[in-house]
C-alpha cells in the first residue's frame, strides 16, 4: 500500500523532487555562504543512501504483529526500512545529523497508518499488551525531538502515524466550526475550508509538510498568528484516544465547568495519547490581502512600533521584524539569488540616509478591501512615528511569495559542511531587549570558544500585547568530527540564556526530548507533578511518547 510518505525525503524536508531553487546561482550561493562564515570554500559531505544506512534489528515480534494486522489492516503495518527510518527521528539540526550518520541509533520497531478513532484505541490496547512504547506521529516535523522513537524502558517502540486520517468529519458554517482529522495536511487543509468561503489561518513555516493535530499538541503559532490566534485559540474540541479509553474534550464557545480540559490535550505532544480529530474555529476567507514593509535604523525602534500596533489594536495579520544581522544576510543572499526589493531600495534608489545598517518590518494586513485600506494607514502612523520609513509592497511579495523555502536550504547546507539551526521564546515587552541580548551573546560566546564563526539572526516573529516571540537563527560551519557535541554544547548555552533572563524555553516548537531538562525551571516542582499526574491517570502504563516532556 502507497503511503503519504512515499514522495517525502526520508532524511531531510520535504518531496525529494524539490530542491531549493538557486536560480541557476549554485556557485555564487555557495560561495557567499563559505565568505560570511569565513572560509575560502565549503567541503563536501553528502548524507548516506538509504540503501548504505544501517537501523537497529525491529523488536516486533510475530504475536505483535499479528495483533496489529487484526486491528487495522494488514496493508498498514510496516516493518520496512524505509518507514522505519522515515518515523526515526523529527526534521531539526541534531536530527539530521543522525539521519545522515549512515547509522540510526534508533527506529520504530513497527509503523502503522490507521484510519478511526477505533483502530487507535485497538493499537494502544495492542501495545500495552506487548510493552511497547508508542509514538503518535503526524508530519514529523517536530524540531524539539518530540518524535524520536525512543521505548524507554519498554519492550520496543510502535509509531502510530495518522495521514492517512484526514476527512472533514463537518463544518457548521452558522457557527464557523469545523471538525477535522488530525492527519490532514496544512494545504489540504486549507483548500477543504477555501471550498467553503473559510480559512483556518494557521500557516506555520513547516505549513506544507505539518499536520493539524501536530499543530494541536506542540500549541503551535502560525506566520498570521496576530489574526487567526495559534493553534489552541483556535481549538474548540478535540477527541483524544488513550490507553485508558477515549477523552472528549467538548466543544463549548466557553465553559465555567472547571479547568478546560482543551488546554490539557493542546501541549500534550503525544504524552497522554494519540489526538484523533480536532473541532477549530473557522473564519471567513479574507476578500483582500496588503503585504508591505518599513525600514528602522533600530530594532528597538521596530520593535516599539510593534507594541504600539497591538495594545493600539492596529489589527495587523502579522507583524515580523529582522534585526540588522537578519536584514543584512538575507538581503545579500537574496541579491546572490536575484535582485532583492530591499536590497535596491537601500543602495541609494531612494537616498535613504541613515538606513545603510537597518531592520525590515514585515507587515500583513487581511479582510474587507476597506477594512486593509484603513489598517494600512493606521499602521504607516504607528512605524513613522517610531521611525519607521515605508519601503512599499515590493518587499512584501517578495517573502511571501518564498516564506515556506528556506527548510529546503537546510540539506544543501548540511551537503556542504554548514550548521543551521533556530530557537524560539517569548518574554514581556519590558524585558525584549535584556532577553535579545543574552541570547545572541550565548550562541556566539559559545562558538567564540570554539574558535568558529557564526551568523546569529534573530526577528520578532509574534506580538501581544504583553510581550513578543524572539526568533533565533544561528549559522555556523560544522565541526564533522564532533558535530553533536557542537551543537549540544550551543543550544545548551541558548537554553541557559533563555531560563535566566526571562523567556519560556519555547514559544511555539514544542517542548520534546530537547527542551524537557529545561522544564522545571519554568514549571516548578509541583507544576511538573501535576503533568505526571495526568499521564499516570491516562496512561499507567507509561507507554506513550515516553521521555519526552516531563522526562
Amino acid at each position: 500500500m502507497r503511503t503519504q510518505r512515499d514522495e517525502l525525503r526520508w532524511n531531510g524536508w520535504g518531496r525529494s523532487d524539490v530542491q531549493f531553487n538557486t536560480h541557476g546561482q549554485d556557485d555564487a550561493v555557495w560561495a557567499f555562504v563559505a565568505q560570511a562564515l569565513g572560509a575560502t570554500s565549503l567541503p563536501h559531505t553528502p548524507a548516506p543512501t538509504l540503501e548504505k544506512t544501517t537501523l537497529p534489528a525491529s523488536r516486533a515480534s510475530e504475536s505483535l504483529l499479528s495483533a496489529l494486522r487484526e486491528a487495522t489492516d494488514a496493508s498498514r503495518v510496516y516493518t520496512g526500512t524505509f518507514e522505519r527510518a522515515f518515523h526515526a527521528y523529527g526534521r531539526s539540526y541534531y536530527d539530521l545529523l543522525r539521519l545522515r550518520s549512515g547509522a540510526l541509533e534508533s527506529a520504530p520497531d513497527v509503523v502503522v497508518y490507521p484510519t478511526s478513532k477505533e483502530e487507535v484505541l485497538a493499537l494502544l490496547r495492542c501495545a500495552e499488551l506487548h510493552r511497547f512504547a508508542v509514538i503518535p506521529f503526524g508530519g514529523g516535523s517536530s524540531v524539539v525531538g518530540g518524535v524520536e522513537a525512543l521505548r524507554g524502558d519498554k519492550e520496543g517502540v510502535l509509531t502510530i502515524d495518522t495521514t492517512l486520517m484526514t476527512r472533514v468529519l463537518h463544518v457548521d458554517g452558522v457557527s464557523r466550526t469545523a471538525k477535522i482529522e488530525a492527519g490532514i495536511y496544512g494545504p489540504e487543509l486549507e483548500a477543504q475550508m477555501a471550498s467553503r468561503g473559510f480559512i483556518l489561518g494557521h500557516q506555520p513555516q513547516s505549513f506544507e509538510y505539518s499536520t493539524l493535530g501536530g499543530w494541536v499538541a506542540a500549541r503551535g503559532s502560525g506566520q498570521l498568528s496576530n489574526r487567526y490566534g495559534s493553534a489552541d485559540k483556535l481549538l474548540v474540541g478535540s477527541t483524544l484516544v488513550t490507553p485508558r479509553g477515549i477523552l472528549e474534550t467538548g466543544g463549548f464557545p466557553a465553559s465555567a465547568a472547571g479547568p478546560n480540559l482543551n488546554h490539557v490535550v493542546a501541549g500534550a505532544e503525544g504524552t497522554l495519547g494519540v489526538i484523533t480529530d480536532v473541532t477549530m474555529r473557522l473564519h471567513p476567507a479574507p476578500a483582500s490581502r496588503s503585504i508591505f514593509a518599513f525600514l528602522f535604523k533600530r530594532f528597538d525602534e521596530g520593535a516599539a512600533a510593534i507594541r504600539t500596533a497591538v495594545q493600539e489594536e492596529v489589527g495587523a495579520a502579522m507583524m515580523r521584524l529582522s534585526d540588522i544581522d537578519e536584514t543584512r544576510f538575507y538581503g545579500a543572499f537574496r541579491g546572490v539569488l536575484e535582485p532583492s526589493p530591499v536590497h535596491t531600495l537601500t543602495e541609494g534608489a531612494l537616498g535613504l540616509a541613515g538606513y545603510e545598517d537597518k531592520c525590515v518590518l514585515m507587515v500583513c494586513i487581511e479582510g474587507e478591501a476597506e477594512e486593509v485600506k484603513l489598517k494600512q494607514a493606521k499602521m504607516r502612523k504607528v512605524a513613522k512615528g517610531h521611525g519607521g520609513f515605508y519601503v512599499g509592497q515590493s518587499p512584501g511579495k517578495s517573502w511571501w511569495k518564498r516564506r515556506f523555502e528556506m527548510p529546503f536550504m537546510r540539506d544543501p547546507m548540511l551537503d556542504r559542511g554548514v550548521g543551521i539551526d533556530t530557537l524560539e521564546t517569548s518574554t514581556e515587552w519590558s524585558n525584549v531587549p535584556r532577553l535579545y541580548d543574552a541570547v545572541r551573546a550565548a550562541i556566539r560566546g559559545y562558538f567564540e570558544k570554539e574558535g568558529k564563526k557564526v551568523i546569529v539572526m534573530t526577528h520578532i516573529s509574534h506580538s501581544y500585547i504583553d510581550g513578543a516571540s524572539l526568533y533565533f537563527t544561528f549559522i555556523f560551519l560544522r565541526d564533522d568530527a564532533r558535530s553533536i557535541a557542537q551543537w549540544k554544547g550551543a543550544k545548551h548555552a541558548a537554553s541557559i540564556a533563555l531560563v535566566e533572563h526571562g523567556g519560556t524555553i519555547s514559544h511555539h516548537h514544542g517542548v520534546g526530548l530537547d527542551h524537557t531538562p529545561y522544564m522545571a525551571e519554568e514549571k516548578g516542582i509541583l507544576g511538573i507533578a501535576l503533568l505526571k499526574g495526568m499521564r499516570s491517570t491516562l496512561d499507567p502504563a507509561g507507554i506513550m511518547n515516553p521521555t519526552k516532556l516531563t522526562g
